[in-house]
């Protein structure tokens, strides 16, 4: 640790916030990152220019009340930096949380990528997450409903590697050109910048009812997905189809997705809507102390792999980014661990500064011709130009790979590396052409696309396998158990229920006829909307490939009803003997519980009590006197016997 660490004490042990507090918190990305962090105990204060200040109280004046002098050039320092302190948000995922951890594979993957990070089971690689929301702004609050971001930044011996995904397997729109037009009709309505953070309004739902490409994760937005109870039990999808390729140039086609360790869980609409008012930081705070708990967050790595052969063996396309592989046709292959153990440093610095890219992909890993990934392929690169200030964003720490990097890139704003060769152009003689090219290899070569035929006439125009909007929804909501079903019954009717235009929930109950009857009658007549004969006699969609239902498509079907991960709330009453109260607390530790909340029915002679087993899942233990959410937190205070 260095000199200069701010040090304070949690639980066992003393350290700083998100410092190292194990040996496998180690990597080459937090090492890199040291060199970087900065305190300020036993330093004087100085300038920017490190000019030693000797008072950061007053301004300099012409007398004690006299005017400010502009020749202060502490103060103009000190007030120009903070008038130029905050960058622009992101566009979209402004709110958001990260984490750094690592990945592991559980065997080597070379049958499928010559990506090194898969290449082995010994192999480690430093890894950085963000999750976030896509709607609302940076300070909007995080159990709103929404779709959440999970983008995933592996620093790899051959580069960055950037799995840019959400915790839905689909997205609202086919093709990136539509992308502009979407977030226009999502996000707060321009005359008067209302709703923050949320979808319920009158032109998110007008796209979606002339857009019905939307509907897939429309549906999933408006279950309990929309609704995640933490960002530790939320699943991961990279959305798009992807290529993997091994050593021989063999293609297969993959989607990404990441299963979380501790389960699938998700809040009720109730309890979202309260947390949105006491505790807007619900997610990140969640996220924050179970790491600082060492209850660290994991992830695994699930592949589903289709040999380029079986392309188009299925009723839709697999290009098409609003479309899922059911994984009752080709299920999951877990092929590795993610863990999150350390949390950043500086908020800033890390969180805000972060570039994810689509496009940042390594040997071993290549595109699909979905139109909507190739359409980020753009965005990304030039959102960061503008939100980051240049094209130098690769440099900032975050964003700095752990290989070396050498080219012919110079300058612009903000550059940082100090280039040496004299040479900036290719090729060149002065410096014996170096940095030189790298030829594709098995392993540690040059980056080559899959070298694929690709010709046709040029035309605006979707794929007629794109065309069918229903069958998916259909087989979502048939996939969800009983509450699950009136969990979205619920959603779309609050969230239509705050549309002023009539017809735009008409045309939105239309589309839901389509998907299933029951469905549109139910939100229909909580809208004051009845069914016509006809849509009651809407020819329903087919399954998809055979498949009516999925058990993965729900969160509960196949839940394993355990605590793991889990705050569980403690009732006490004077009848609560200690002996009691210790095991069950010892069971909830054995669980894996993340913590128990011990609340009394009483204002007067309240007293927490844990137990002394409890030495990492339940370190941690909220008091709330006189009931849920109130009070304030005490010292801890064990029973005697446990003391």
């Amino acid at each position: 640790m260095a000199p200069h660490a701010e040090t304070y004490r949690s639980g066992r042990r003393t350290h700083r916030p998100g410092s190292l507090k194990a040996p496998d918190t180690h990597n080459s990305k937090l090492d890199s990152l040291e060199a970087q962090r900065k305190g300020g105990e036993d330093f004087p204060l100085t300038t920017n220019q490190g000019v030693r200040i000797a008072d950061d109280q007053n301004s300099l004046r012409a007398g004690s009340r006299g005017p400010t002098l502009l020749e202060d050039f502490i103060l103009r320092e000190k007030i120009t930096h903070f008038d130029h302190e905050r960058i622009p948000e992101r566009i979209v995922h402004a709110r958001g949380s990260a984490a750094h951890g690592y990945f592991q594979p559980y065997k080597s993957l070379a049958a499928l990528t010559k990506a090194d990070f898969l290449s082995s089971a010994d192999k480690i690689t430093p890894v950085f997450v963000r999750f976030s929301t896509v709607q609302g702004g940076a300070g909007s609050a995080d159990t709103v409903r929404d779709i959440r971001g999970f983008a995933t930044k592996f620093y790899t011996d051959e580069g960055i590697f950037d799995l840019v995904g959400n915790n839905t397997p689909v997205f609202f729109i086919q093709d990136a050109m539509k992308f502009p037009d979407f977030v226009h009709a999502v996000k707060p309505e321009p005359h008067w910048a209302i709703p923050q953070g949320q979808s319920a309004h009158d032109t998110f739902w007008d796209y979606v009812s002339l857009q019905p490409e939307t509907l897939h994760n429309v549906m999933w937005a408006m279950s309990d997905r929309g609704i995640p109870r933490s960002y530790r039990t939320m699943e991961g999808f990279g959305i798009h189809t992807f290529r993997l390729i091994n050593a021989e140039g063999k293609a297969t086609f993959v989607r990404f997705h990441w299963k979380p360790v501790a389960g699938k869980a998700s809040l009720v609409w109730d309890e979202a809507q309260k947390l949105t008012g006491r505790d807007p930081d619900f997610h990140r705070r969640d996220l924050w102390e179970a790491i600082e708990a060492e209850d660290y967050p994991e992830f695994e790595l699930g592949l589903q792999l289709i040999p380029e052969e079986n392309e188009f063996a299925f009723d839709f396309d697999l290009l098409d980014p609003t479309k899922l592989i059911p994984e009752a046709l080709v299920p999951v292959q877990r092929v590795g661990r993610m863990v999150l153990n350390r949390n950043p440093d500086n908020f800033f610095a890390e969180n805000e500064q972060a570039a994810f890219h689509p496009g940042h992909i390594v040997p071993g890993i290549d595109f699909s011709n979905d139109p909507l990934l190739q359409g980020r392929l753009f965005s990304y690169t030039d959102t960061q130009i503008s939100r980051l200030g240049g094209p130098n964003f690769h440099e900032i720490p975050i964003n700095r790979p752990t290989c070396p990097y050498h080219n012919f890139q110079r300058d612009g704003m903000h550059r940082m590396d100090i280039d040496t060769n004299p040479a900036n152009y290719e090729p060149n003689s002065i410096n014996d052409n170096w940095p030189r090219e790298t030829p594709p290899a098995a392993k540690r070569g040059g980056f080559e696309s899959l070298a694929e035929r690709v010709d046709g006439e040029k035309i605006r125009q979707r794929s007629p396998s794109f065309g069918e909007y229903y069958a998916q929804p259909r087989l979502f909501w048939l996939s969800q158990t009983p509450i699950e079903q009136q969990h979205i019954i619920d959603g779309f009717s609050f969230e239509l229920s705050k549309v002023v235009r009539t017809w735009i929930r008409e045309r939105v109950v239309d589309h839901l006829a389509h998907i299933d009857t029951k469905l549109a009658e139910a939100v229909g007549a909580n809208l004051g909307i009845e069914l016509s004969d006809d849509q009651r006699n809407i020819t329903l969609p087919a399954p998809v490939n055979g498949v009516e239902k999925d058990p993965s498509l729900s969160l509960y079907a196949d839940a394993e009803g355990d605590v793991k991960g889990r705050v569980v709330a403690v009732l006490l009453n004077e009848r609560t003997s200690a002996q009691d109260l210790v095991q069950l607390l010892q069971a909830l530790q054995a669980g894996r519980a993340q913590q128990a909340a011990l609340l009394a029915n009483g204002r007067s002679h309240c007293r927490r009590w844990f137990s002394a087993a409890d030495r990492r899942h339940l370190r941690r233990l909220p008091f709330a006197d006189g009931g849920c959410g109130g009070g304030a937190r005490r010292r801890p205070q064990r029973p005697e016997s446990e003391r």
